[in-house]
């Protein structure tokens, strides 16, 4: 490699200020009689070729005419719209030599983007292809005029555009409105700084390159547009020049070498194929697009034919192939082929690599990267050759290379630093090459490209390439596209990961993978004979990951191709809509029996049970058996895509009862007739005994008269506090509500709304037995925030920010509730001189218990014959504590009674809004609505699409509430939908909002983040926490713990997170022994949390160093 470095430095010096043209003339003035170029239409005719002689020829006539009818003014660029064919290389020598830039047209692209290409290059004249001249002009009606005759014998005519081009105008805005979408979706990338297009560096030594240069263009595309607007790239000579040079040094080109242009020409990679060629006195092959699409008979052309030595293409287009083929031909014992390099897209993985390649081949194999706006190429990697060896492992990973001559390349975060070690993007920049070398700078540090609007461009200019790089030990691993970065399950990764996993499988002979929708991950597989679509998901569960394990496996007979050669993705979402379309048309169920064996896959599909034998006992349910939100939320939409229509109340049967009930429950929407011949155990009715003048009316139950729920002792003055800050003041006499300025907690006064704090009790003297408060008189207060947060911050749950934490936690008492608690506590504390505070949360053991706040004893626990997930409520008199399934108990600690029985229910509960005496309430499945607290009316409702487990919280002005679909909704009272804040995964977590913090919004995610925001919807800060969060935060102050506002939060892998509410920052943090789905309420320094280990617990917090003050 060092003997070819040297060679290529010497042939540097005298052709690096050459043009393509003037280096194809000197190797046809050397090589005249060579074969340039071959055309194998793979058919009867045998193949055609021009010698070098024969190609300049050409060239120099279609100059010629192009210098007689164009009018040049010293910088000339022609479109080209052809196929390749055998004067596909005069026709660009042609253009050169005018001198002038080619721009090549696909007939094949969609007119809309051949038009905007066009247009935005400001193209006067284009090159048709003559039997293609129709298509053209159907294509682009009234847009050109032919301004000269044909030319027979090279088979092109010239068009010229008309001076009357506003639908010309029209059509590219039409392109630009279709792909600004895109282009804001890719700004908007989580996670990410939103960049121009390029980034601009100047160099210290100044100067700039200019478009306006006279010949200073060689060619002029345009990139995809499938991450955004497509962006036009014009090619200096200088920029190119290079990269032939340089590759035509490493791949050690001869004028034996035979070279395939796998590339379109729309594809800046056949620029470096064609001129490698016929800058060498090589030959160049070419044949039809439609060849290129039949493996078998595109491989007996390559190598049994005219036997290619060179071969450039992207990974796909090597799959397209296929495994015995690659084995036999392309990579076999006696392949002609001496050079395969692989680029414009990932790698593929070694093992598969290995598999192809026979052990006695010979051939090299490089590693190409580049992107177009630095064209063409800018990094290589010869793979050594004892990687291949048996014995050397298979997980060796392959890096990106060097930098080819006249490129350099950064690595920088997100921040902008230099990545030295870890993962970052990659910058390319053009590079003063071996400025301390005898041959000093020449043209090196002009490798530049121009887009769109650029006439000038500073020396040195830095273009962001959006592609994302692992550096280690001075070499950069290939990690993924930007675009393909997604966020699932709360995880952040990137799609090539499971690409990469499935093609190291030896059943999968190639493979795709798409986001479909942003929702589910779908593996596209081109199979090997033997593969097992269920084996292969349980190997991919062994390898990855879960947030990387696919949604679904779908087996296709081949990947589809872009015209570049590379996996079409948009075609790909088109083949798996159009299954999930079938899938729908073929779901007609024929009975109840065959629901129920479908229901039976669906089920253990989505759970990853499909390897058990066993069946599926009929009360299994979804949550214990494996299942999650997410899960159950998959589940909801197989079932309803299996039954071809939707089905109300789908979604929480799922959620809370039993297989069968999910069963009965389809049933009676698909199958009425035959479940009113079914005896459906679930419709139960029931009527309460010893209860005079209430009888059920089907499902409900009708309260003739509110006497009848009579309180033996009297008000029970108390305030009650639930989860979000929510706060109740129940019957509170004004002696109870005197001023304290103790410890705060940012409530939402219900029956005061004028006022904006409440102020609760101190710490109890830690001399008493029973740690008494020391003051139990409530006070209000008009304390303002003393510090605004005024920029948005991101904090990440690293262990460096909470290990000095000044806060510390530690379990104060726990109670065993036998199953796991989902509930979150409702605290009352009564005015009356003695009497302790109480916690009141259920569990899924069917129990309710009402415990000690203080001593953590169980006052009374009651069973109420279901699962209880909800919160608590405690009723206006303060006398009865209502939970999920309507039940209402006394508060009263030896007496209880069941008093009505609902069995209607929301997945989200109401909120009362004290300022307009309206409810809001989530419902299943997707609509918020409001009604009138005194008669029930219903105000507003809103659609928003997805279901909503949060529950709403409003203030004077607005309701909040978060939704599945990953948006924080904000509502006017009157229903007016006044912005909406996006996360990056569903919220399940309800918005606290709290006068303490002059009324901000605190919410969690699916996404790991803890989120503040104004009541603007503006982002204050966010928490990054160690998993989901799903309950909801809870904002307090306290004297004890310095009267800092805090909030306290948690995620569900049972991290306790005590956070500085006004920055985000980490306060203190502890782990529970279980996941938590409950939120935490915290009065004075106890915080009261459930947990999915069965426990309820109730945590002290103090500043460290202070423990002794405090009982733990």
């Amino acid at each position: 490699m060092q003997a070819g470095l040297l060679i290529f430095q010497g042939d540097w010096r005298c052709a690096a200020e050459m043009t393509l043209q003037e280096m194809v003339n000197r190797a046809a003035s050397r090589y005249s009689d060579r074969k340039a170029v071959w055309f194998d239409e793979c058919n009867d005719k045998p193949p055609t070729f021009y010698t070098y002689a024969t190609v300049v020829e050409l060239a120099m006539e279609l100059t010629a005419f192009l210098q007689k009818h164009c009018d040049q003014q010293g910088k000339c660029e022609i479109g080209l719209y052809c196929y390749p064919g055998i004067n596909l290389p005069s026709w660009i020598l042609g253009i050169l030599q005018v001198p002038a830039a080619y721009s090549p047209i696909d007939p094949d692209a969609p007119p809309m983007l051949s038009t905007y290409f066009m247009k935005k290059s400001n193209l006067q004249y284009i090159l048709v292809e003559n039997d293609k001249i129709n298509k053209f002009r159907m294509s682009h009606v009234g847009w050109f005029d032919c301004s000269s005759s044909t030319i027979e014998h090279i088979g092109l005519t010239l068009f010229q555009m008309s001076l009357s081009n506003s639908d010309l105008n029209s059509q590219a805005d039409d392109v630009k409105s279709k792909y600004e979408p895109l282009k804001a979706l890719d700004n908007s990338q989580p996670g990410y700084t939103i960049c121009p297009d390029q980034t601009e560096v100047k160099t210290s030594e100044g100067g700039y390159m200019d478009v306006g240069q006279k010949y200073s263009l060689a060619y002029v595309l345009h990139t995809s547009g499938t991450t955004g607007i497509p962006k036009i790239v014009r090619v200096p000579h200088k920029c190119i020049v290079p990269n032939i040079q340089h590759l035509k040094s490493i791949f050690e080109i001869t004028q034996d070498d035979m070279l395939f242009l796998a590339s379109p020409l729309t594809f800046d990679p056949s620029v470096v194929e064609l001129f490698i060629a016929l800058t060498s006195g090589a030959s160049v092959l070419i044949v039809p697009n439609t060849i290129k699409m039949m493996p078998v008979e595109l491989s007996a052309a390559l190598f049994h034919h005219h036997h290619v030595t060179v071969l450039q293409a992207t990974p796909t287009l090597l799959r397209r192939f296929g495994a015995h083929i690659i084995k036999s031909r392309v990579l076999s014992a006696n392949t002609s082929l001496r050079v395969l390099a692989l680029g414009g897209e990932a790698f593929p993985v070694l093992n598969l690599l290995k598999s192809w390649k026979h052990k006695e081949n010979k051939t090299s194999i490089f590693n190409l990267y580049g992107i177009t706006e630095v064209s063409s190429w800018a990094t290589c990697y010869k793979i050594p050759e004892e990687v291949f060896s048996a014995d050397f492992r298979t997980d060796f990973p392959i890096p990106l290379g060097s930098p080819l001559l006249g490129t350099k390349v950064e690595v920088r975060d997100t921040n902008g630093s230099a990545v030295l070690e870890g993962e970052g993007q990659i910058f390319i920049v053009s590079h003063l090459i071996y400025k301390k070398m005898i041959f000093s700078c020449v043209g090196g540090e002009e490798r530049i490209c121009f887009l769109d609007a650029e006439i000038t461009v500073p020396l040195g200019t830095m273009r962001e390439t959006g592609d994302f790089v692992r550096v280690q030990d001075a070499k950069l691993f290939f990690v993924g596209r930007k675009d393909n970065q997604i966020k699932r399950h709360g995880k952040r990764f990137n799609i090539e990961c499971l690409q990469q996993a499935a093609e190291d499988l030896c059943q999968v002979e190639a493979c795709a993978v798409i986001w479909y929708r942003q929702e589910k991950l779908i593996l596209f597989v081109v199979p090997k004979d033997d593969l097992e679509e269920r084996e292969t998901l349980k190997e991919l569960q062994k390898r990855l990951p879960a947030h990387a394990v696919p949604d679904e496996l779908v087996l296709i007979k081949a990947l589809p191709l872009t015209p570049h050669g590379k996996v079409d993705i948009s075609e790909l979402n088109k083949i798996y809509q159009n299954r999930l379309n079938s899938r729908r048309r073929d779901s007609k169920l024929s009975g109840a029996e065959e629901l129920w064996e479908r229901l039976q896959y669906l089920w253990k599909s989505v759970l990853g049970l499909l390897g058990e034998s066993t069946g599926i006992p009929k009360d299994a349910v979804f949550l214990y058996s494996g299942g999650d939100s997410l899960k159950a939320l998959r589940f909801y939409d197989e079932i309803e895509m299996l039954v071809g229509k939707a089905v109300p109340g789908l979604l929480e049967v799922i959620l809370s009862r039993s297989i069968e009930d999910v069963y009965r429950h389809i049933l009676k929407i698909l199958f009425p007739v035959e479940d009113q011949l079914m005896n459906d155990d679930n419709v139960v009715k029931r009527k309460l005994s010893g209860n005079s003048g209430e009888d059920f009316h089907g499902k409900y139950i009708k309260l003739e008269s509110e006497r009848g729920l009579e309180v033996a002792s009297g008000l029970i003055s108390s305030i009650a506090l639930s989860r979000g800050n929510k706060f109740f003041s129940v019957n509170c006499t004004k002696s109870f509500m005197q001023p304290n300025n103790t410890v705060q907690v940012g409530v939402e006064l219900l029956q005061q709304p004028s006022f904006l704090h409440l102020v609760t009790p101190s710490v109890m003297n830690s001399h008493a037995q029973e740690y008494e408060m020391e003051n139990r008189i409530l006070t209000l207060t008009n304390k303002a925030n003393k510090t605004d947060c005024c920029s948005v911050q991101q904090i990440h749950a690293d262990c460096s920010h909470v290990t000095m934490a000044e806060l510390a936690l530690c379990i104060r008492w726990k109670s065993n509730t036998r199953k796991c608690v989902d509930a979150s506590p409702l605290v009352v504390i009564p005015s009356t001189e003695g009497v302790s505070a109480s916690v009141y949360v259920g569990s899924h053991s069917h129990a309710m218990q009402a415990i000690d706040l203080d001593l953590g004893e169980i006052k009374w626990e009651q069973n109420l014959g279901d699962r209880i997930e909800s919160s608590a409520c405690v009723s206006k008199c303060g006398n009865f504590i209502v939970v999920e399934k309507g039940m209402c108990m006394e508060v009263t600690l030896r007496r209880w009674s069941c008093v009505f029985i609902s069995l209607s229910k929301f997945f989200s509960t109401s909120s009362l809004c004290c300022y307009t005496r309206r409810t809001t309430i989530g419902c299943k499945p997707n609509v918020p609505c409001c009604h009138l607290q005194v008669t029930g009316s219903k105000i507003w409702k809103s659609f928003l699409g997805k279901p909503l487990f949060s529950s709403p919280h409003c203030n004077e002005k607005y309701v909040c509430v978060g939704c599945v679909d990953g948006n924080l909704y904000c509502y006017t009272h009157s229903g007016e939908k006044v912005w909406h804040f996006s996360t990056n995964g569903p919220v399940f977590s309800s918005p606290c909002i709290s006068s303490l913090t002059k009324q901000e919004i605190f919410f969690g995610s699916h996404d790991c983040f803890i989120y503040c925001c104004n009541m603007e919807g503006n982002l204050l800060w966010k928490f990054e926490a160690t998993s989901s969060v799903y309950g909801t935060p809870f904002v307090f102050q306290s004297d004890d713990l310095k009267n800092k506002i805090l909030l306290a939060a948690v995620s569900i892998d049972g991290k306790v997170w005590i956070l500085n509410a006004k920055s985000g920052t980490a306060e203190g943090v502890d782990k529970l022994p279980g996941e938590v789905f409950s939120s935490p309420v915290v009065w004075g320094t106890k915080l009261v949390v459930g947990c999915r280990n069965d426990y309820v617990y109730c945590l002290d917090l103090y500043i460290r160093g202070k423990k002794e003050q405090l009982r733990c």
